[in-house]
C-alpha cells in the first residue's frame, strides 16, 4: 500500500483496527517477528508507571547520550506531533522515515502464516510501537528508552525484553483495563520485569504484587529508600544515593524526584560514571513538554500540565505551592477524558483554583462532556466562569485575569496540546 504522506498514513491507522486498545502480545509478536525485531543488540530500558515515565524517559536516555550512546527513544502520546514520538539522538526522526517503516509494518502484516493465515490487523499504537523499533534498527541505536502504553504485561512495549526494567509509581489509573486496586494495577505493570535481570522502582509504597513477581523471576529489585533514594537539601539542591555512595549538594532537577532518582539509579546498573558525565547538571536542565512547563504570555504565567488522574493532580498541587505567589489568582482550564476519575483528581484543585474554565473537547470521543465537569464542579461547591475551545477558554481567562495571575491548563494531552498550539498562535 502507498500512502503519500504521514497524515494520510495516521488517517488511516485511526479507522484500521476495529478497538482503539487491543491489549495482547499475539498479533503483534508475530509481525514483529516476521521483521525480525524480537531481538537486538542495543540495551533496552523500559519505563512503566502510571505517573512519572515521561522524565524518567527523558532522564534515561539524556544520561545514555552523555556516555556515547546513539540513543533511540519511543514515547506517547505526542503533543502537537506524531514525531515526538520516535526520536533519535534527541532529534525526532522525520515523515519519511515512519512512512516508510509503516509500508514495512504492512507488508509484514499482509504476509500468510499457520498461525495467522489472514493478514494480521495492528493497533495504532501497535503501528507506531513497530516503526520505532524498525527505525532505532536502521538508525542502528545502541541504547533503546521505550516507554510503556498502558500497563507492562500486555502492552506492545513489552514484546521486547528489558536489560533494565524501571516502574515509577503505581496509582489508580486505566482501572477498566488494568483493575480496580494497586495491586491487580502493580500485577500488570511489573510483566516487564525479566527473569534475572535488573527492575528499579520508584513507588514508595510498592504493591506486595511487584516484590512477589520480582522474587518469582529472581529478579535483581532495586526500590526507592532502600537501595537507593534521595533528599531535598533547601530550596535548589538535593542529594541522592545509592548503595554506600552518596552524591551531596547537587543542582535540584525541575521534573519529579523520583522518576530522576530511578534514572539515575539505572544509570549506575548500566555502569556509568555520574560525575564524570556531569551528570546531576545535567538532569537539572531537562524539561519534558506538557509537564508542569512554564509560559509567560500577556503578562500572566501559565501553567501547562498533562496531569490527568488523582495522583498527577496531587503532585501538581505541590509544585503550584512552591512557584505561584501567594497573592496570585489562579484562573484553572480544564477538559479531562471521561473515564478518568475527575471527581477526585478535581477535589485535588478546588482550594487552589481560584476561577474554573471548562474546554470543550467534543471532538474527541472519549473526552468528558463539559456538562460533566460542570456538574463535577457542582459537586465540590465550586462553579465555572465560562466554557468554550481552549482557544476561547484562554482569552476569557486573560479577560477575567490581572498581571501576574497564572493560567493554569491541565487534564489531558489534548488539553494540553490545544493550548500550546494557541499560545503559539496567539502573541
Amino acid at each position: 500500500m502507498q500512502l503519500n504522506s504521514l497524515p494520510a498514513w495516521l488517517d488511516w491507522l485511526e479507522k484500521n483496527h476495529p478497538t482503539e486498545i487491543d491489549l495482547g502480545l499475539a498479533r503483534i509478536t508475530c509481525v514483529a517477528q516476521r521483521m525480525g525485531l524480537l531481538t537486538t543488540s542495543a540495551k533496552v530500558i523500559t519505563v512503566a508507571g502510571t505517573n512519572g515515565k515521561g522524565s524518567c524517559v527523558t532522564a534515561t536516555a539524556a544520561l545514555l547520550d552523555a556516555a556515547g550512546h546513539s540513543v533511540g527513544v519511543y514515547t506517547s502520546p505526542h503533543l502537537l506531533h506524531y514525531n515526538e514520538r520516535i526520536v533519535v539522538n534527541g532529534k525526532p526522526v522525520a515523515d519519511e522515515e515512519i512512512c516508510s517503516a509503516f509500508e514495512a509494518i504492512f507488508n509484514a502484516c499482509q504476509q500468510v502464516s499457520p498461525d495467522y493465515p489472514d493478514s494480521v490487523s495492528l493497533t495504532y499504537f501497535e503501528y507506531g510501537t513497530l516503526a520505532a523499533l524498525e527505525i532505532f534498527r536502521r538508525r542502528q541505536v545502541s541504547a533503546m528508552v521505550l516507554e510503556v502504553g498502558l500497563g507492562g504485561r500486555l502492552d506492545a512495549i513489552n514484546i521486547i525484553d528489558a536489560d533494565v526494567a524501571v516502574i515509577t509509581s503505581i496509582a489508580l489509573d486505566h482501572m477498566d483495563w488494568l483493575g480496580d486496586n494497586r495491586e491487580a494495577i502493580g500485577y500488570e505493570k511489573a510483566g516487564i520485569m525479566r527473569a534475572n535481570r535488573p527492575v528499579v522502582c520508584a513507588d514508595f509504597y510498592p504493591p506486595q504484587s511487584i516484590l512477589d513477581h520480582a522474587q518469582k523471576l529472581s529478579a535483581s529489585l532495586y526500590l526507592i529508600t532502600r537501595d537507593f533514594g534521595y533528599s531535598v537539601n533547601g530550596d535548589s539542591a538535593w542529594d541522592w544515593w545509592s548503595d554506600s555512595s552518596t552524591f551531596a549538594a547537587q543542582p535540584l532537577p525541575q521534573l519529579p524526584l523520583p522518576s530522576i532518582a530511578a534514572a539515575l539509579q539505572v544509570g549506575r546498573l548500566l555502569g556509568l560514571d555520574l560525575l564524570q558525565l556531569d551528570a546531576f547538571s545535567r538532569v537539572a536542565e531537562l524539561r519534558v513538554p506538557g509537564r508542569f512547563q512554564l509560559v509567560q504570555w500577556r503578562e500572566r504565567q501559565v501553567i501547562l500540565d498533562v496531569a490527568h488522574n488523582p495522583a498527577a493532580t496531587a503532585y501538581l498541587v505541590e509544585r503550584l505551592v512552591q512557584t505561584v505567589a501567594a497573592d496570585a489568582k489562579i484562573h484553572g482550564i480544564v477538559a479531562m477524558m471521561a473515564d478518568k476519575d475527575r471527581a477526585q483528581s478535581l477535589y485535588n484543585l478546588k482550594d487552589q483554583i481560584n476561577s474554573w474554565y471548562i474546554a470543550d473537547l467534543s471532538f474527541i470521543p472519549r473526552a468528558a462532556s463539559v456538562e460533566q465537569l460542570q456538574q463535577n464542579l457542582v459537586d465540590l461547591g465550586r462553579g465555572s466562569q465560562y466554557s468554550g475551545s481552549v482557544a476561547n477558554c484562554l482569552e476569557a481567562a486573560y479577560e477575567n485575569s490581572n498581571q501576574g495571575d497564572c493560567i493554569l491548563v491541565f487534564g489531558s494531552f489534548y488539553t494540553v496540546a490545544a493550548g500550546l498550539q494557541t499560545l503559539n498562535a496567539m502573541p
